[in-house]
């Protein structure tokens, strides 16, 4: 029996194919014969076509496919459904010991002089074709991010077998969300339509497939999937892309549907309006039946809101029993038998906290809090299985999350771990929004989809590395490709301290250096950036600045226009002249605002991506602002009235502590102290792993020095972890110098009860961090050393700084930089 070889980026199989020398010369004579039987299933078809031009774009050779032919130098099939296979399988038993029974696994192996790629089912077959495809040089992102296609003159593949196994998620895919006006203008500019029609869809599910997902919730803000074009669904089911709804969509209806007729329809009230929305339900799923679409169930008010202001769980149990009833009598199954899910997202989860129950054949969805933090795990066995719905993009309070990505790879990484650990593995699905530009987010959220243990803490940053290489193409030293990764991860982690929407003048301190920091931060980033831009190969360029250099100039011009505002409005209160230097800076980035994201939509890849960079960003005063334009901070000449009174702060008398660099550490039995390095806004984070392992018995202690003693402000910054167990909070305790310990709750109001949801838990989560203060004693001695000991009482709590703050003053504020 061969050896199955599994690589460790990006969840691939080892590498078969090579350019110089190899077992099988795939492209002899320059041309290369693909058998696939004329049986095969329409969407293994679809993807050997696009093998085809693939090898075409590759070595500019021949390519052609015939359903029978002995010189075949690639073979392809479905066991079960090709005969080709099936004659291979029985002459090569192994086959079918390897595939029989397995989901959506391929293998790629070599007999005789042929290759062969054989998947257990459609998609398994797929994926053999795409691993092939991106082997020899074809990156998923070839079209979507302009990842560049390196020629080579000639293909080999060497022995073995080569397989990725099966996935460790069983749905996995992408949300298209939000979709106005990037992703509309887009459209509209490329295909010509006001909406998106297969042709559009098409391109999502060949990403989505090379990929490895296999599930798509369709874009839902102004468009309706099923309505605007029927060859929508035609081509998902074809392709082998499974379908699915919106949390708000039940039914395989999309909102819109009942939006462009609500006149007809009547209200949104199941109360008041029950036969008509039954009969909008059951049109739904006669229309999906046939698919292996999975049906929504439940019911959310109209346009995204509650249903009511009160959980009232009765009604939503009727909802869900008519539903099954329609789903049975529309499919002819029983309704176990049709895949269906419910989400909890938002407060549909106090139903679910109330004691609501679905039947065991249903999934439920688990959702993070809309910003990367997950809300609740599972606790309980459940046979349908659990979810996780993840966003990267956002429309709500505290204000919108749709420019630019702005969740730190480190934070996704560490959330998706939990998730995994604490068994969510039924249903992974992650909010993109526009699609671009969140090209590395969705790469790394379907490659963890497919085996969330692939990517570890020690190899996190590789897998950033993996994607840069593909992104800039072959022949480009380790190097480069590491400093790449290097500036998308540091990118990821700025951009994740405040997003473009919610940033301002105020964000950071100007008196203690904070804003000066930030913005020396970004502009080193941006001109190491541009180093390596004139370093790399021509043909990479597009795609670089798709995914590195427009997010870090772009963001850092950002940076750059409000330090400029708060200059100019601390200058002017001093009666300064200068004043009016940092005015003429907010106006000057302002500007380039413009012109990068022109940039983008008109000069990038010969103006492919024209209308994909056109989110409003600048302006912000509620989350659902409705201004037509960037607005251009206000500024101030110098010898204008003073804006507002100008407070300095005290600079002395703090100690801030990294909290990566602790002085002593003590394990819990099975838990270990991990460092999760650029987790945070400062150096690192500490947290006890796996987190699925009781953490009774550790603690981690800091030393630092001082000659001051008496009373002082202790503040510890944490992640903004959930209370994902819903136990009432999450604790730990505090102690100096080995004294009596402060215990304390942080995170028990970060819910979104009335009394919480704008007074703690918006401002919390938007900025990602927990800042809790205590008053502590610290008596003197001779030295001046102490020690500060933390001591976790629940797991994932992640420590990110502590500081020590002497100084007096009620009112004195900490950086977490």
């Amino acid at each position: 029996m061969m050896l199955l070889l599994v690589a460790s980026y990006a969840t691939a199989a080892e590498r078969f194919v090579s350019f110089e020398k190899g077992d099988v010369w795939v492209t002899k004579d320059n041309t290369v014969n693909i058998v696939m039987d004329e049986g095969e299933y329409e969407g293994v078809k679809i993807a050997v076509g696009n093998l085809v031009k693939d090898i075409k774009a590759v070595t500019e050779g021949k390519a052609v496919v015939n359903a029978q032919d002995a010189e075949a130098r690639i073979v392809v099939g479905t066991l079960g459904k090709s005969q080709n296979v099936e004659r291979l399988a029985k002459k090569n038993g192994w086959i079918k010991t390897e595939l029989e029974g397995k989901t959506e696994k391929y293998i790629v192996t070599t007999i005789g002089n042929q290759v062969v790629i054989i998947g257990s089912d459609m998609r398994g077959t797929i994926y053999g074709i795409y691993e092939m495809s991106k082997q020899i040089g074809v990156s998923p992102w070839y079209y979507w991010a302009d990842f560049p296609i390196v020629k080579h003159k000639d293909i080999y593949v060497n022995k073995g077998v080569y397989t990725d196994g099966e996935p460790k998620v069983r749905y996995r895919g992408i949300f298209l969300n939000d979709e106005a006006p990037c992703l509309t203008s887009w459209v509209k500019n490329t295909f010509g339509t006001d909406y998106g029609d297969h042709r559009f869809y098409e391109k999502v599910f060949e990403l989505t497939l090379r990929l490895k997902g296999n599930m798509m919730w369709p874009a839902m803000w102004g468009w309706a999937f099923y309505a605007d074009d029927a060859k929508n669904s035609e081509t998902a089911n074809k392709m082998g892309v499974i379908m699915g709804t919106s949390h708000h969509e039940p039914m395989a209806r999309n909102h819109q549907e009942w939006v462009r007729k609500r006149a007809e329809y009547g209200a949104w009230n199941y109360n008041t309006n029950e036969e008509t929305i039954k009969k909008f339900f059951s049109e739904g799923v006669e229309r999906m039946k046939g698919t292996e679409d999975i049906v929504t169930i439940g019911m959310r008010g109209d346009g995204d809101e509650a249903m009511s202001e009160e959980a009232d769980t009765k009604l939503l149990e009727r909802i869900i029993k008519d539903q099954r009833e329609i789903i049975a009598k529309k499919t002819g199954k029983k309704a176990s038998e049709v895949p269906q899910m419910w989400a909890l997202y938002k407060e549909v989860q106090e139903y679910y906290d109330k004691g609501m129950r679905v039947p065991d054949d249903v999934i439920i969805l688990l959702c993070d809090d809309n910003w990367g933090d997950v809300r609740r795990v599972p606790t309980t066995y459940h046979k349908g299985g659990w979810g996780l719905y993840y966003h990267v993009e956002y429309v709500g309070a505290p204000r919108n999350s749709k420019w630019l990505n702005v969740t730190p790879t480190q934070n996704m990484w560490e959330q998706l771990t939990l998730s995994s650990q604490y068994g969510i593995d039924k249903l992974w699905m992650l909010n993109v929004g526009d699609l671009k530009p969140m090209e590395y987010q969705i790469q790394l959220f379907l490659d963890m989809a497919w085996n969330p243990e692939s990517v570890t803490l020690d190899n996190l940053l590789e897998h950033t590395e993996g994607f840069c290489k593909e992104m800039l193409g072959s022949g480009v030293s380790e190097e480069k490709i590491k400093e790449a990764a290097r500036l998308m991860n540091l990118c990821c982690k700025y951009n994740g301290r405040c997003t473009a929407e919610m940033l301002d003048a105020g964000t950071y301190d100007l008196e203690s250096g904070e804003w000066a920091k930030v913005v020396a931060q970004y502009n080193k980033l941006e001109a190491e950036a541009l180093r390596l831009y004139v370093e790399i190969p021509e043909g990479a360029r597009d795609a670089y600045r798709e995914t590195i250099l427009f997010p870090i100039q772009a963001m850092g011009n950002l940076h750059e226009m409000y330090y400029a505002q708060a200059m100019n409005h601390k200058l002017v209160e001093e009666n300064n002249r200068e004043a009016n230097y940092w005015a003429d800076e907010c106006v000057r980035t302002f500007k380039r605002d413009a012109k990068l994201c022109g940039q983008y939509n008109k000069e990038i890849a010969g103006g492919k991506w024209d209308g994909m960079m056109t989110q409003k960003h600048i302006g912000y005063t509620n989350w659902n602002d409705d201004f037509p334009a960037d607005k251009m901070p206000k500024v101030y000449p110098f010898d204008a009235p003073k804006s507002r009174e100008y407070v300095a702060k005290e600079k002395d008398g703090v100690v801030n502590i990294e909290t990566p660099l602790y002085a002593q550490k003590k394990d819990a039995e099975k838990a270990e102290w991990t460092e999760i390095a650029y987790m945070g806004k400062s150096l690192g984070g500490m947290t006890l792993m796996p987190y699925n392992q009781a953490v009774k018995g550790a603690e981690i202690t800091y030393k630092f020095k001082t000659e001051k003693k008496g009373k002082v402000k202790v503040h510890v910054v944490t992640k903004s972890t959930l209370d994902f167990l819903n136990k009432g909070g999450f604790t730990y305790n505090i102690s100096i110098d080995g004294g009596k310990a402060v215990t304390v709750n942080f995170n028990w109001d970060m819910d979104e009860k009335p009394e919480h949801i704008y007074e703690t838990y918006y401002p919390v989560v938007a900025t990602r961090v927990v800042d809790k203060m205590v008053e502590m004693e610290i008596e003197g001695n001779e030295e001046g050393v102490h020690t500060i000991t933390l001591m976790p009482n629940d797991p994932a709590i992640v420590f990110e700084k502590v500081v020590v703050d002497f100084r007096e003053g009620g009112n004195n504020r900490v950086s977490h930089l």
